[in-house]
């Protein structure tokens, strides 16, 4: 019984092996299914990785998106040679062309300083030739912020959104995610409006009357077309006002340009623009609307008329702010102190009249209360009507110059009516609120 018993307890360690055996079994299953997870996530975050620094200097759109029904980018851009993959891997943003700071970088010289076109208040503008032989102008901005990074994007998105044929072509731009923020524009050749006014080309004389009118009206059209387009440029300015070789105009520069919505008065935003040009009913009450760019494009037909800087800090204290000079000049009746004398004021009866009417419409854009001024669409019809007045004062002048040889230059000849009372009219009648949309 003693051996018995001796064998029974040498026996019971042996048994007792088999349960702990079985757990070391489901262990070691349960660690290798956890170290095969482990390593499967790490080849997922790998290649994910390698996606992320395939793709980091493409763009990303933004969260608003615009109705599909409102883009119709096929018939407006250019068209250049994508491939099926540089359209999947997103070489383009808002249907503009992405192009490599390398490859502008190229193109302007490095940036030289003797392409430079112009230094506005958000970045330099470069001349350059891309690889496929465009001249082009490359705007390379100051800062790369979240601010410069909003204005790239805003820009972009309104100039492949909408097309006119006075408006500046944006061929395209970098990512918002390159080493610097850049936009390439067409080229435009024979500078701004305010080159020609008071600036480095005021002495070539080009600017004379029908030009300036054809400008007028040319620049109210590119207005017209972005309010109905639900478009305030915000930063209109003859300095923003570009003129090709036949001196066609070219509006540019929409960095502070704002979609505005459609079933809204106005949009509550704090003011921005250029001194001397941002409407004084948007300063004082944040509130934005078409008519503010309105108001800024009343200054540019001062600009047009008298060649003064919107703003000059050598002038007189009163008529520092070229719009507060001109409607105090209007106002009392010396509109001649305040026309350039270049364009033939006092010497033509036909454009004395015409920029008499020109500086009449410039007076109710500029007034004080939004309400009081007119549409864009208003004054672009007013400014046609006084362009065609004069188409029909030089055939008239034709006819009777064929029907009596001793005639003369009848438009040096004064007519019967004062100027003056003429003028006296038209500012009673402007006194009441146009009507407004």
């Amino acid at each position: 019984m003693c051996s018995m018993r001796t064998v029974i307890q040498k026996r019971k360690p042996r048994q007792t092996l088999f349960p702990f055996s079985g757990l070391y079994v489901s262990g070691a299953a349960i660690a290798g299914i956890l170290f095969g997870v482990w390593v499967f996530s790490i080849i997922q975050r790998r290649k994910r990785r390698a996606q992320e620094s395939k793709s980091k200097d493409l763009p990303t759109p933004p969260s608003s998106t615009v109705p599909a029904s409102s883009i119709n980018f096929s018939r407006s851009i250019p068209s250049y040679p994508y491939s099926k993959s540089d359209l999947e891997k997103g070489s383009t943003y808002f249907g503009a062309q992405i192009f490599s700071y390398d490859e502008l970088e190229e193109a302007t010289n490095n940036f030289d300083t003797s392409r430079e076109l112009g230094d506005g208040g958000f970045g330099t503008v470069y001349y350059g030739k891309l690889h496929d032989g465009r001249i082009v102008a490359v705007k390379r901005l100051y800062e790369n912020n979240l601010k410069r990074v909003e204005q790239f994007m805003n820009e972009v998105e309104i100039l492949t959104k909408i097309r006119h044929k006075n408006l500046v072509t944006l061929y395209g731009c970098t990512s918002k995610r390159s080493r610097e923020l850049i936009l390439v524009y067409e080229y435009i050749p024979n500078g701004t409006v305010a080159d020609h006014l008071h600036g480095n080309r005021s002495k070539s004389g080009l600017l004379t009357w029908p030009v300036r009118l054809s400008i007028a009206i040319e620049s109210a059209e590119a207005l017209a077309f972005l309010h109905l387009s639900d478009v305030i440029h915000r930063d209109v300015k003859t300095n923003n006002i570009l003129l090709d070789e036949k001196f066609q105009v070219k509006v540019a520069d929409f960095g502070l340009s704002r979609l505005f919505p459609t079933d809204v008065t106005h949009v509550s935003t704090a003011p921005q623009g250029t001194p001397g040009y941002v409407d004084p009913e948007y300063y004082q009450c944040y509130q934005l609307t078409d008519k503010s760019d309105v108001y800024s494009f009343g200054v540019v037909l001062i600009e047009l008329i008298s060649s003064l800087p919107a703003v000059d800090t050598n002038r007189h204290r009163h008529d520092i702010n070229l719009a507060n000079m001109a409607v105090n000049k209007i106002q009392n009746h010396a509109l001649h102190e305040l026309v350039d004398p270049l364009i033939g004021f006092e010497k033509d009866y036909t454009v004395k009249k015409m920029t008499t009417s020109v500086a009449e419409l410039a007076f109710r854009c500029l007034q004080q209360e939004r309400d009081m001024r007119p549409s864009m669409d208003e004054v672009l019809e007013i400014l046609r009507g006084i362009q065609n007045e004069e188409i029909g004062a030089q055939k008239a002048e034709v006819v009777d110059i064929r029907a009596a040889d001793d005639v003369g230059l009848l438009k040096n000849i004064p007519p019967p009516l004062s100027p003056d009372s003429v003028v006296n009219d038209k500012w009673v009648s402007s006194s009441t609120p146009p009507n407004s949309f």
